[in-house]
């Protein structure tokens, strides 16, 4: 486990997770009280579906520099030419991006065309400049084989993230998580969660348990509002006091 959740404190926590606002219908409005919410928590970054609100997000936040400013490439779908998805990736990072998560193509890696997915992965990197990288695997279409698959290459590139899904199809389950866990070990790539079912903290903290590095999550206020309650019920451990014996 890479986290322990008992040494840590509600700020602590809320440095785990990725807080976005995914919508296609979110307006300004939900996009500054987003801004709000990550200020007020300490989020480790705020994430959104495009570059289209960097530019708002990153003035908003520019007062927290330790608060990450994300954008999604190629969100949901990840079908489009690794072309458009560095430059889509430059012009996010030209707008103030400094996180990106990035939608693999599922169906590329499923045809077996594996240097099709290298090359998109390469791409990505490099139109990065050097901000830090997730890339999508969207584990609910793959088998366990084309997840491992997926997260060696990911590996390969030297990206920093694996993430399981992007939030907007069927979240992942722990077994598909631990397939990931497993594959990575002894590499440097971090494992990050999206599309955590209900109940969201509960199972939030269940992924964390399991190994997870990030959560991303539009339910991240609930989740560590709920740290208290669940460590009451003993659902997440609490630092062990300890007594000194004469």
């Amino acid at each position: 486990m890479s986290v322990d959740l008992s040494l840590m404190d509600k700020s602590q926590v809320a440095r785990l997770f990725d807080f976005s606002v995914l919508p296609k219908e979110s307006r300004e409005a939900e996009i500054r009280t987003g801004c709000a919410l990550t200020r007020q928590y300490g989020f480790g970054a705020f994430c959104l579906a495009s570059g289209y609100w960097v530019p708002l997000v990153a003035e908003e936040l520019s007062d927290c520099p330790d608060i990450k400013v994300g954008a999604a490439i190629s969100f949901p779908w990840g079908a489009v030419p690794a072309a458009v998805k560095a430059f889509e990736t430059e012009d996010a990072v030209r707008k103030g991006a400094t996180t990106l998560d990035m939608a693999m193509n599922v169906g590329a890696l499923k045809s077996g065309r594996y240097d099709d997915v290298l090359g998109e992965f390469r791409d990505f990197v490099a139109a990065s400049g050097g901000m830090e990288t997730k890339v999508i695997l969207e584990v609910c279409f793959l088998t366990d084989e084309e997840i491992a698959t997926a997260c060696k290459l990911i590996a390969e590139v030297g990206i920093q993230f694996a993430k399981t899904s992007s939030g907007q199809f069927e979240g992942p389950s722990l077994e598909q998580f631990l397939v990931m866990k497993g594959t990575l070990e002894g590499t440097l790539v971090k494992l990050k969660v999206a599309g955590v079912k209900f109940p969201r903290p509960q199972n939030a903290y269940a992924f964390i348990q399991a190994g997870a590095d990030r959560i991303g999550t539009r339910a991240a206020p609930e989740i560590v509002d709920a740290l208290d309650q669940l460590r009451d019920l003993g659902l997440v451990p609490r630092r062990a006091l300890t007594t000194m014996s004469t």
